[in-house]
């Protein structure tokens, strides 16, 4: 059936913030859903509240709403573009609760929208655990032995049945939210406690343990003709009990027999059929025992899942893009495959190379979280590998960790003890493949390494191999061309041979060319080469024949950003795209290197070719290589993929690499202590005092020069991690003895703390003539929290015009001296009157998104096309940048945008959740609107479940230097209506000054006589709408800790800050008095343009 003719609009929602388990591949397969519906003739109006995605770029749909996803506000939307159809099912289980929500409340009815791509009785079937077990039993399948329960008891009598261990799993959960392994009457408490909790349904499943099975999944998409098509099998490294989305994965599955592959595929289309999932793609996932091969059906997944983005990127079968095609009426067999431009979509993708996904965890900046890998993912990013084999596969995605720790070592002599080694890897954790290896180098047999791990035999024994081979290697002695081609066939580096031969990688490289040992490059082409592949999607092999056709244009080569990680996330994966998608209109010819698989960038048609490889020095000089072999290669850029690509640029030019925009001996000159230092010094601007040490000694030396508080860091670091700051020599001790390696490659810079200050940030445009201020970010919180964490407003709502312009003086004095060509991000902090500079990043930030869309302003786009040698005038006079003005110039009456962070504090039990200099979150919301109020409602109803309250109790508990500051916003709460309630001291201070308030005891003080509860137990029981609490002391565990752990468990908004609790009066204020509107971007943008213009 060809394109329905009565859809001629349809709503898209999107999945929100990054969040652990829904991250960055929900971009990915929105952003295609809408290019595809646009192409199509259909009106797209989106809603999402993530403004760092390209999907909320205002070019992809029609009419863009960066609003909190919650039924109130996409009702309003509804009822304001009234969309034909709904398509929830590529925004995660974010969409799909929402599409469900609005359903049940009668509002797509009342407005005449019908849901598309998904169908509610479908999606309850499939999510819904009692009736997805039926339906697996009425096709002659198995799940594992359960219970439904809504109770804790209804939990301890189930467990009487099924004895333990048992899995908790919650209905309507994402990324393994709430679910576990309960071995003892206590951790059951404790998990399936959490896991009702979290379901929307209150609601968890008790199943038998299946731990330590094997566990697969198929990718498979149906038509509403009942065409069924299995995109791809994929394969769990480990066994059953680490999440799927926390596991090393490899596709396609390898270890299954023929006929246990085909048992899957028919269980599987079985179940796509019970379920009734007719327009679009899902997920199943299964355990097999590998004693018996039985089979069990854990889970359907009824939409475009994380593994969906993994399965696209493997297969190069674009599923959201198709899903989104058969959601508007066509069916499989209409819809030609944009690679091979010959096979339609029923042709089913075939496999000549292997895929493995590695996950990327970030324990580091929660040092008191569990790191034991369980059912509930904490892995915060992946990297993907292809190879023509597994090993081959599995190295490069150990090196696309970008973390020496990551990959196999074969350095020194094997370990004596490697059964402590196995009793180390028999607990999953981040590197325990690492530990199989040391233990299987050091002499352990397969079998041992199996029965402590559960891994499957094979993949051990592929381990030996890699042992073997690196043995071959050290018994050379020297390189032999036969074996260096044999260890470059299994995955090896130049710098794992080198420190095999105790050889430098340079010498290793020089010596691999001069045998003549250099990687081809094969293509992604969905059909094992049946048919020849019209898109350049490559990956490297240590094959014969070379696939890179010759380019017709000179070239750019683009370096990505890698594996998503906390301080350096899909932000910059945005800027990427945008150069891409840029140049390629200004007749380049663009090349991205990248390997993470979640992203817009390592979409095959988002540029002219794409190389799916590691961001390694060596693998970066391979591709340069095959693209100049090819053509005229006219640049490199890095400054726009984060710290990853930044580390190679003075390896890249050193080596005759065209290194376009700011110069790596500029961006050293930024990011070097002394450098920068002597740039503000003869631009006049004031820093704070600072000092660089070597040992403990200077440092405890310039703390006592400066004055304590002081913030301490190493050099080199992005997302602010391994910063604290400290309050004596104490603390100043054990911070270098725990967060950081001191030596004179890596000394630790010291910086007076600026208490109080306000803190800025500024993303500014610098062409070597003209600076364009793309906007001016004023922190809502004070300094002292990293600028990733803190909300922030934009234009800054307390920096009058004089500021603004100290500002800019500012910012082009770093520009000049630095010798920026391209982006430059400024980080300030206004203490008193006077400004002080606190750092210079001439890269791409983190905030370039936000400002885009805040000031309706393409500032990437912008950007690489200043690298690429245009100027400011000349971006001005074509209409990119606006004419007059910039973002420091906004208009009156320009929208107010504040950013909040988002983060994942609920993944780890028993982190504090008090903010500071080392950045935690891994996402973000918006909320854009006339007025600040509204917008920072709006954003925190987009970083919290509820939102910000409008009545109820407000707990308050703050230290004694926050007492003054507190008093006017908590009387303005009470005078809204809202009950007062204190710990002891706080209570008597708001009393004095005429609050009625009750005094709640502290956590450590117990239950009163008469039962009077705790804070805890208030939070605990839902009496608790809004906390503010401010830690009291100075400490790795700050009192009021219990306080912030309960908020994150029950969703309840925390105030850490007195400048937040401003804010949230505000936006309280706004939430009560006014109707909260929507607005779309391009609506906003329509007005800034008509303000600028002095017509509106």
């Amino acid at each position: 059936m060809p394109l329905r003719d009565d859809i001629s609009s349809v709503l898209v929602i999107g999945s929100g913030p990054i969040v652990i388990g829904q991250a960055c591949e929900f971009d990915y397969s929105g952003t295609q859903a809408c290019r595809v519906l646009k192409d199509e003739g259909l009106r797209v109006i989106l809603v999402n509240s993530n403004p760092a995605t390209i999907m909320t770029d205002p070019e992809f749909a029609d009419a863009t709403y960066v609003e909190p996803i919650t039924v109130d506000m996409v009702e309003q939307i509804i009822a304001k573009e009234r969309p034909d159809a709904l398509l929830p099912t590529l925004g995660g289980q974010t969409a799909l609760n929402t599409a469900i929500a609005l359903s049940k409340a009668g509002v797509l009815d009342t407005y005449g929208v019908e849901l598309i791509g998904a169908d509610i009785d479908a999606i309850e079937r499939g999510e819904n655990r009692e009736v997805f077990k039926t339906i697996v039993s009425s096709i002659g399948a198995e799940s594992a032995r359960s219970r439904i329960c809504h109770t804790l008891d209804e939990c301890f009598a189930a467990v009487e049945e099924l004895g333990y261990p048992v899995v908790v799993r919650p209905s309507f959960t994402m990324g393994g939210a709430g679910s576990g392994f309960a071995h003892t009457a206590d951790e059951l408490r404790q998990i399936a406690g959490a896991g009702l909790l979290a379901s929307p349904t209150t609601e968890v499943l008790l199943e038998e343990s299946i731990l330590g099975w094997k566990e697969y999944e198929l990718e498979l998409m149906r038509d509403h003709n009942d065409n069924v098509v299995v995109i791809c099998s994929i394969e769990n490294l480990d066994p059953m009990g680490v999440h799927t989305g926390d596991s090393i994965t490899v596709a396609p599955a390898l270890t299954l027999t023929d006929r246990e592959y085909q048992r899957l595929r028919d269980i599987g289309i079985d179940i796509i059929r019970a379920v009734g999932v007719d327009t679009g793609g899902c997920n199943i996932q299964f355990a097999v025992n590998p004693t018996d091969g039985r089979i069990i059906v854990i889970e359907l997944n009824p939409r475009v899942s994380r593994s969906s983005a993994l399965a696209s990127k493997a297969t190069g079968f674009p599923i959201a893009k198709i899903a989104a095609r058969l959601a508007v009426g066509y069916s499989l067999d209409e819809i030609p495959n944009d690679i091979t431009a010959e096979t339609p979509a029923s042709f089913e993708p075939a496999l000549d190379y292997i895929v493995v996904k590695v996950p990327r965890f970030a324990f580091e900046k929660f040092p008191n979280a569990d790191d034991r890998l369980t059912t509930t993912m904490k892995s915060v990013g992946e990297a993907m590998a292809i190879g023509r084999n597994f090993t081959e596969a599995l190295q490069k995605a150990l090196r696309s960790m970008e973390r020496a720790d990551a990959e196999f070592s074969w350095r020194g002599d094997p370990v004596a003890d490697p059964h402590a080694l196995l009793a180390q890897a028999a607990t999953p954790r981040d590197g325990r493949l690492r530990l199989v290896q040391q233990a299987l180098r050091g002499g352990a047999t397969v079998a041992e390494a199996h029965q402590a791990t559960g891994i499957d035999p094979w993949f051990l024994d592929q381990i030996v191999v890699l042992n073997d081979i690196a043995d071959e290697l050290r018994a050379a002695t020297v390189m032999q061309p036969d074996l260096v081609r044999i260890a470059k066939r299994n995955g090896f580096s130049d710098r794992q041979i080198g420190e095999i031969l105790d050889l430098g990688e340079d010498v290793v490289r020089g010596v691999r060319h001069a045998l003549g040992v250099r990687p081809v490059y094969k293509t992604v082409d969905t059909c094992a080469a049946e048919f020849a592949a019209r898109t350049p999607y490559h990956y490297s092999s240590y094959d014969e024949e070379t696939e890179v056709e010759p380019g017709l244009r000179p070239k750019v080569l683009i370096l990505g950003s890698g594996p998503n990680r906390i301080g350096q996330g899909i932000e910059f994966d945005y800027s990427c795209v945008h150069a891409s998608l840029t140049l390629r209109e200004h007749g380049y010819e663009t090349v991205m290197i990248n390997c993470n698989p979640e992203t817009v960038s390592t979409d095959y048609d988002t540029s002219d070719r794409l190389y799916f490889e590691p961001l390694t020095l060596e693998d970066v000089l391979e591709v340069y290589h095959a693209e100049s072999v090819s053509g005229e290669v006219a640049g490199v850029i890095v400054q726009l993929g984060g710290q990853t690509p930044l580390g190679l640029a003075q390896s890249l030019k050193d080596l005759g690499l065209p290194v376009v925009g700011t110069s790596p001996e500029s961006i050293h000159l930024a990011e070097d202590r002394g450098s920068f230092g002597r740039v503000l010094l003869r631009a006049g601007l004031p820093a704070p005092r600072h000092g660089t040490a070597l040992s403990f000694t200077e440092a405890r030396d310039i703390a006592h020069e400066i004055g304590y508080p002081v913030l301490v860091r190493p050099s080199y670091v992005l997302g602010g991690r391994g910063m604290e700051i400290v309050y004596d020599d104490a603390m100043l001790a054990d911070y270098l003895d725990r967060a950081t390696q001191i030596n004179p490659e890596h000394p630790v810079l010291i910086d007076r703390f600026l208490d109080d200050a306000i803190e800025i940030d500024v993303d500014a445009l610098y062409d070597g003539t003209d600076l364009y201020l793309g906007g001016v970010m004023e922190h809502i919180e004070e300094a002292g929290i990293h600028s990733g964490d803190s909300a922030c407003s934009l234009p800054p709502i307390t920096l009058g015009h004089a500021e603004i312009e100290r500002i800019r003086r500012s910012t082009i004095a770093i520009a000049d001296g630095v010798g920026v060509r391209g982006l430059l991000n400024v980080q300030y902090a206004l203490a008193g009157d006077v400004l002080y500079v606190l750092e210079a990043n001439p890269r791409a930030s983190r905030t370039v998104p936000f400002v885009s869309k805040a000031t309706a302003v393409p500032l990437a786009k912008a950007a690489a096309r200043v690298m690429m040698g245009e100027t400011i005038a000349e971006l001005r006079a074509d209409g990119t940048l606006p004419a007059t003005g910039d973002g420091g110039t906004l208009p009156i009456g320009a929208p107010i945008a504040v950013k909040e962070a988002v983060l994942p504090f609920g993944r780890f039990h028993g982190v504090d959740t008090v903010l500071g200099p080392e950045m935690r979150s891994t996402g973000e919301v918006m909320g854009i609107d006339s007025s600040f109020g509204t917008a920072f409602a709006k954003s925190q109803s987009g970083a919290y479940s509820g939102g910000l309250p409008t009545s109820g109790r407000i707990l308050v508990s703050v230290a004694n230097r926050d007492k003054r500051s507190m008093i006017f916003p908590i009387k303005r709460l009470a005078d809204l209506g809202f009950d007062i309630a204190a710990t002891e001291g706080t209570a008597e201070i708001l009393r004095r000054n005429g609050l009625k308030v009750s005094v709640l005891r502290k956590h450590r003080e117990g239950p009163g006589p008469d039962g009077e509860p705790t804070t805890v137990q208030a939070i605990n029981s839902g009496d608790v709408a809004l906390i503010v609490n401010t830690p009291f002391v100075v400490g790795t565990r700050l009192d009021g800790y219990e306080i912030r752990t309960a908020a994150v468990t029950h969703s309840v908004p925390c105030m850490t800050t007195t400048a937040g609790l401003a804010a949230a009066v505000q936006g309280i204020e706004a939430a009560r008095d006014a109707q909260v509107g929507v607005r779309s971007l391009q609506e906003h943008a329509a007005d800034i343009a008509r303000l600028r213009a002095g017509t509106a």
